[in-house]
């Protein structure tokens, strides 16, 4: 599927910011299955400086810092990508779960272990435990905890915050994809399973006789799981109850929402500002 996204961030404040520095995760990954045809990242105010590299987790970043005065700074990053995500294996084809927690690989390792937003949770772990009685291949417990959290919470806006913990999504059994996705990992990290945060865009507005889906149309996030050596790594919607498929594009992966938020950054000055952000996606 070819897609052409459109983002742009704006930011009003209250008072003149002196100076600031940011660092962008605004541009989309390429992979073995998405392309990037073209893209393109504007400042206002002009940056006097701008560089684009990798950070860690191999995801594309852009640092810009603008040196004069300002009391509005607008981002608008644009692409064209071609998506084709491979189908997932057959269920009775992927290893027991057990044996993808007993052997993470070096590689995959790190995205078993607690992170910054995701603490250890024993409530996470338990709620995810029922997917996996022993012996269960790890698609097919994959599969069941994706639908659960389908099932078991309502997306509702509004009620939670970026750094809403997990415990609180729980009780209230409420949230947005950022909310799902950190449970998610939480509960199978629990059971040492490697997975992983994905930030991107996903089509809300339905095709023709198609089910919108459910998300935020300033961006999207769901899980990237270890299917082990074999199949590698498989990526799941648990706000929507899919296996991500062409209507699903990536920027880039991490631990937590922390390691690939949109756009951060310190400012000198300001005040109080507002924020606003609009996405475009649309087949190209």
């Amino acid at each position: 599927m070819l897609w052409r996204v459109r983002h742009v961030t704006t930011y009003r404040y209250a008072e003149t910011v002196d100076m600031a520095t940011h660092m962008l995760h605004l541009t989309p990954r390429a992979l073995p299955y998405q392309r990037v045809l073209e893209e393109c990242v504007a400042c206002e105010p002009e940056p006097a400086r701008m560089t684009q590299g990798g950070d860690h987790f191999g995801n594309r970043v852009t640092w810009l810092s603008i040196d004069r005065p300002h009391d509005r700074f607008e981002v608008t990053a644009e692409a064209v990508v071609d998506c084709a995500f491979p189908p997932p294996p057959p269920e009775e084809d992927t290893p027991a779960w057990e044996s993808v927690a007993a052997a993470p690989t070096p590689d995959v390792a790190e995205f078993t272990f607690a992170s910054p937003m995701l603490p250890e949770s024993g409530a996470a772990r338990d709620y995810a435990a029922p997917s996996f009685p022993p012996g269960r291949s790890i698609l097919a417990g994959l599969l069941d905890l994706n639908a659960r959290i389908g099932r078991d919470f309502a997306f509702r806006a509004g009620v939670t915050g970026i750094s809403t913990p997990v415990s609180q999504v729980l009780a209230q059994r409420a949230g947005v994809c950022q909310d799902f996705t950190h449970l998610m990992l939480n509960g199978l990290r629990g059971l040492g399973l490697p997975a992983r945060y994905v930030s991107g865009y996903i089509r809300t507005r339905p095709p023709p006789g198609g089910v919108a889906r459910r998300g935020a149309d300033q961006s999207h996030a769901w899980v990237s799981a270890w299917l082990g050596p074999r199949h590698g790594w498989l990526d799941l919607d648990p706000t929507n109850n899919v296996v991500v498929a062409e209507e699903h594009l990536v920027l880039g992966w991490g631990r937590d929402f922390s390691d690939v938020s949109p756009l951060r950054g310190i400012i000198l000055g300001g005040g109080r500002h507002w924020l606003d952000v609009a996405v475009d996606l649309t087949p190209a």
